[in-house]
């Protein structure tokens, strides 16, 4: 059985990436966890899917990002190891735990229906959702001019004000408009902060699996686009390049489809997460007997465990008291090569190949390459 990677929170995790920036800035109340290299102008690049292992194994497809790992280290993302989930750790600095955003849907109790934290589907506040200033606005506090760039669209994105409240958003729809507002946004001010959003190695990889060669040909784009922003970065700029998560391809004899086998069904209300990392919401009293029925029918391939459980393995760091009823009843994490697929109610999940969410190393560890320019 594939060994989980539990969450480096508190120095070695996604989540502190921009609190070590901010020490470096002298921010109040920050201290530089990862000892960043000291500059007064810092941009992150962050590339949606980049695994530190997929990075490594594909290593002669990406020179410039290669070039760069023998001076740097990877890191763990949170768990889930998902994209909303990860986005506002990094932008708060906080566990999962503590920010709030547990996974890619889950429950929203006060609706009893799942919010799917990418699109926003649920009329939340995402400032009552995840109340906690974000770094980005104790570093604009103190004069700090920081910027967000990624697409147009996202500016209004319930996500984008839970976890880059405190930007300003630069919208950028194409790799020329995001490398003029790089180029642009990384000269503003007496020191700056930018950050860069790059999702295309993950929309490839969910269509094509991460070990395709489509994939390969997707990380050698991104190679050459963290060029550009290095060479558009004043001189004097450390560039940081980081990923939410990893991935794994998961064929399709490997999914397990929890609306076609009825014991799976038995005493689950609402099915949450994603195939990786479920969050499972349980008929008042049936909590006990969904565990055991999926502990039996997963095996070794699968963590199962109860919602004190999981909180207790310190999956989400420190879980406050608003944020325990968003986690599921009954939370699986898969480790071997297995999906938890419902292809009645999520049915966009059941054809993709590449996938994340879980602890496996493949998932889990990510990149934090760093070009201190000069």
């Amino acid at each position: 059985m594939i060994v989980p990677v539990a969450p480096q929170y508190g120095g070695g995790s996604l989540a502190d990436v921009l609190p070590s920036i901010a020490g470096a800035l002298s921010v109040p109340g920050d201290t530089n966890r990862l000892d960043l290299p000291p500059a007064a102008r810092y941009a992150v690049l962050l590339f949606d899917g980049l695994g530190w292992n997929l990075l490594q194994r594909y290593a002669e497809s990406a020179p410039y990002l290669t070039s760069l790992m023998p001076a740097s280290r990877s890191l763990t993302a949170g768990v889930p190891s998902t994209t909303a989930t990860s986005l506002t750790s990094l932008g708060t600095g906080l566990p999962p735990g503590a920010h709030g955003i547990v996974g890619y849907t889950t429950l929203v109790p006060e609706h009893d229906t799942l919010l799917n934290a990418l699109a926003w589907d649920v009329p939340v506040d995402p400032r009552r959702w995840q109340p906690h200033d974000t770094v980005f606005d104790r570093m604009a506090a103190v004069g700090v001019a920081t910027r967000n760039v990624s697409k147009a669209r996202f500016e209004t994105s319930g996500l984008t004000a839970a976890a880059f409240r405190g930007t300003r958003h630069r919208g950028a729809d194409t790799v020329e408009d995001r490398l003029d507002a790089t180029r642009f946004a990384s000269r503003e001010g007496q020191s700056s902060v930018v950050y860069v959003y790059d999702s295309q190695l993950d929309y490839i990889g969910h269509q094509q699996g991460s070990d395709s060669s489509q994939w390969r040909k997707e990380l050698a784009a991104a190679d050459e686009f963290a060029q550009r922003v290095r060479a558009a970065l004043p001189r004097d700029a450390v560039l940081l390049v980081v990923a939410d998560h990893g991935m794994i391809d998961i064929q399709p004899e490997h999914r397990v489809d929890i609306d076609s086998e009825p014991s799976l069904t038995d005493g689950v209300r609402i099915v949450g997460g994603e195939s990786r990392f479920r969050h499972l919401y349980c008929v008042p009293g049936a909590e006990a007997d969904v565990l055991a029925t999926y502990q039996e029918r997963l095996g070794e391939k699968a963590l199962v465990l109860s919602r004190p459980d999981a909180i207790a393995q310190g999956w989400f760091g420190a879980v406050e008291e608003r944020v325990a009823p968003r986690l599921g009843d009954v939370i699986i994490a898969a480790l071997g090569p297995v999906a938890l697929v419902a292809s009645r109610r999520h049915a966009q999940e059941a054809g993709l190949i590449g996938l994340h969410g879980s602890l496996t190393p493949d998932e889990m560890l990510i990149p934090l390459l760093i070009d201190a320019g000069r």
